[in-house]
């Protein structure tokens, strides 16, 4: 075969689309390539600047007449800007899939009456679940899914997100988050995978998988949004949008693998974070969208702006002084499409630095292929709405089912003393505290609304954990009083005199639905008046089982000896309620694992990854026990019990010396030797013993989550190689040193040594 011949092979190969289309016979380039070069060739300067353009779709309805669109407004919106894209949910809230349809319709008549008849991109907050369409299963937050350790269940539930959003005829989604929190207070925490990169890569890609599946084109499935590009869950306050300090070494070693992972796993977009990091607003940042994003990751798909980010160089970062340096600024970064939202002001003055050079058309040419690339791949110039019709399994019972299992597998037992749980059904109980009798406490934010505050009237047909109580067990074995609400007293002394005719207290405390700004709080521990109920019950002497329904990890130290069970179940969605009673009660065998240190105090917030010098102690022997003595969280990163127990035995490594080309099997042997059948999720860390930067304490690399009966033995087999022994140096490259490394898994641990290199002489 000549070399030409196979240098062509080759180039096909490597350009082969992940859609629909990539099936061809023979020899050819990318046939979406094609088209876009074609239609591109055809379009003004006005066609292509619209499609970088998106618009929300509140800005389109009359005045006064929430949720119709005013036809002059579409109108002007498609035919004098020609935008490509319009986001959001029409007011008042969560629209049915029928009207869905009708709104998608409704554009997609407008856009037909366009010379080019290119079809709108509608993006949504797909955020856990089809979250803005009545109806949908929303399933636990991203948080809770964290907790499940089971990417393949992840993915599962993701499929069903798609296929509830394609429903809806929307075929964009804002999902997943990629934010790596390292300030528990940050009020989005819930929306991440939590403080790990492993864990948190392995269940992105997961959902990238579930949404898109291996045709992204295909009637079930949308495009996935990665968020938020990067380092924006890292504030230095723990508040929403504020600055970031990352040195660019932990940046490529903690978020940017997260991000890489889910690019290799086929992500179509990303949207940039509102934040700043070391001073430079990510928007404004070439280094880190071109250089880093495009370049370096090979990220192929487009890039687009969050809420009015644009704009916000100006009026808020103040690293440009006009709106029109504020769009140049950002487009020559590497933006390819901007979230404006509600006004024409990017359009305008993008057509003015193009018209007067300022911003070259090959930055436009690229920035509207790779969305007119999007759109080829999810075959919206032959299917720009779906139908509703088409879609059976909407809300389906077998769905509700799997967001049943997510929630009971997600739920994380934190404490039982004495064993308490699981409880008798013939015993009687108290329900008090904020969150028992509201879906708004299960299901969080970005639910039907983007607060959630009208998640009791959407989902009235769910179970509250009060009613999961009476259902399961009668309306005659339930007594109930809040006490308190979230932020104020109401009858505390109520609430200890029901106690008398109750066996167990199941006090429901955590937090109110949010995100975003307005969940930014000044102090982590848990509101006052939940402490006060809580502490005034703690002196009754009666079994209290604490039930936390909460986004992030607030803090309980105040009374949290005096409880004998913890359930945390973060943000479990619609079926929450049902899952956490079949908990309490014995019918599922909890397995749920923390994905974030839980904090015991306000000033010791480390990570479990943390460097040795994290947490001193207070002696200078400078062991590993020593360094343990300041390091004490309420509950530990992967930490989670069950009603069985679990052994750990023979623990064996194939070799101990490691060579730079070498892999390393590792067997461990997990015996249930309870009583019950449950799962166990075995985790796989190391140490690496001594490294030219401060080494972390210890680092997760592998998982799985086994089901294991009474009994019953499992070999669980891991694989390492070389690159889970990198880090990145000074230098800011990815190297792994010889040396020593420890191996852990649960409480066995074994030494491997990675060799030096020989050098030739």
């Amino acid at each position: 075969m000549r070399i030409s011949t196979i240098i062509t092979i080759l180039l096909s190969i490597a350009l082969l689309p992940s859609c629909s289309f990539r099936k061809q016979e023979g020899i050819s380039s990318d046939p979406i390539d094609a088209k876009v070069s074609k239609l591109i060739s055809s379009m003004t300067l006005e066609e292509k600047i619209g499609q970088m353009t998106q618009i929300t779709i509140t800005a389109l309805e009359k005045e006064g007449e929430p949720g119709i669109l005013d036809k002059n407004k579409l109108r002007e919106a498609i035919h004098k800007y020609k935008i490509g894209s319009i986001l959001n949910t029409p007011n008042p809230g969560a629209p049915k899939p029928k009207r869905w349809n009708a709104i998608l319709n409704e554009i997609l008549a407008e856009t037909n009456q366009t010379d080019k008849k290119i079809p709108i991109i509608y993006g949504i907050d797909a955020i856990h679940g089809a979250s803005y369409t009545d109806g949908a299963v929303l399933f636990p937050q991203q948080i809770g899914m964290a907790a499940t350790w089971d990417a393949e269940l992840v993915e599962k539930c993701t499929a069903i997100a798609a296929y509830e959003t394609r429903a809806s005829s929307i075929p964009w989604v804002f999902s997943p988050d990629l934010d790596l929190p390292r300030h528990p207070a940050w009020s989005r925490l819930w929306e991440s995978f939590g403080e790990d990169t492993y864990l948190s890569s392995q269940m992105a890609a997961a959902m990238v998988k579930g949404f898109q599946g291996d045709d992204v084109g295909a009637s079930d499935k949308v495009a996935t949004c990665l968020k938020h590009y990067i380092g924006y869950g890292s504030t230095t306050t723990g508040k929403d949008r504020t600055p970031s300090i990352i040195p660019e070494r932990v940046l490529r070693q903690h978020d940017l693998p997260i991000y890489e992972k889910s690019i290799n796993a086929g992500a179509k977009s990303i949207m940039i974070s509102s934040g700043e990091i070391n001073g430079i607003p990510v928007h404004a940042s070439k280094k880190m969208i071109t250089e880093i994003l495009k370049d370096e990751l090979d990220f192929k798909g487009f890039v687009v702006t969050d809420w009015q980010d644009i704009i916000y160089l100006h009026t808020r970062h103040k690293v440009a002084s006009t709106m029109r340096e504020a769009v140049k600024k950002s487009v020559m970064a590497g933006v390819d499409m901007s979230m404006v939202p509600d006004n024409y002001s990017f359009f305008e003055e993008l057509f003015s630095l193009v018209s007067d050079g300022e911003v070259p058309m090959s930055r436009i040419d690229d920035a509207v292929s790779r969305i007119l690339r999007v759109k080829f791949e999810l075959d919206l110039f032959r299917t720009p709405v779906t139908d509703p019709k088409d879609y059976p399994d909407f809300g389906s019972p077998s769905s509700v089912a799997m967001s049943y299992i997510a929630a009971s597998q997600s739920i994380t037992l934190l404490k039982n003393t004495d064993k308490i749980l699981p409880i008798s059904k013939e015993s009687k109980v108290l329900i008090t505290g904020p969150t028992a009798n509201s879906m708004k406490y299960l299901n969080g934010g970005w639910s039907y609304t983007w607060q959630g505050e009208k998640s009791d009237e959407y989902a009235n047909d769910k179970l509250t954990i009060l009613e999961a109580f009476k259902n399961k067990i009668g309306e005659q074995n339930v007594t109930y009083t809040p006490g308190v609400s979230i932020f104020e007293e109401i009858d505390i002394a109520k609430s200890v005199s029901l106690t008398n005719n109750a066996d167990y207290i199941i006090l429901c405390l955590g937090e109110h639905n949010y995100t975003e700004t307005p969940g930014d709080i000044n102090d982590l521990m848990i509101t006052e008046p939940q402490i006060k109920l809580a502490q005034a019950l703690a002196k009754l002497n009666k079994p209290i089982i604490l039930i936390l329904n909460e986004g992030r990890p607030r803090i309980i130290s105040q009374f949290e000896n005096d409880m004998n069970a913890v359930l945390q179940c973060y943000l479990p969605g619609n079926e929450g309620a049902r899952a956490l009673i079949d908990i309490v009660y014995g019918d599922i065998n909890p397995s749920g694992k923390l994905p974030y240190n839980y904090p015991r105090y306000a000033n010791s917030l480390q990570k479990y990854n943390r460097k040795y010098t994290e947490s001193l102690g207070d002696t200078e022997q400078n062991d590993d026990a020593d360094y343990q003595k300041s390091y004490n969280p309420q509950y530990e990163f992967g930490y989670g019990l069950s009603y069985t127990t679990f052994s750990y035995k023979n623990l064996n490594i194939d070799k101990i010396f490691m060579s730079k080309e070498d892999s390393i099997q590792i067997t461990i042997d997990v015996q249930n030797s309870g009583i019950r059948t449950g799962k166990e999720v075995v985790q796989l860390y190391l140490k690496d013993m001594f490294a030219s930067i401060t080494p972390e304490v210890k680092t997760l690399k592998r998982f799985r989550k086994i089901e294991l009966q009474p009994g019953e033995i499992k070999t669980v087999s891991f694989m390492i190689g070389i690159d889970d022994l990198k880090f990145v140096n000074e230098n800011n490259e990815w190297v792994a040193e010889s040396g020593e490394f420890e191996v852990m898994i649960g409480p066995l641990s074994k030494k491997i040594v990675l060799e030096k290199e020989l050098k030739e002489p």
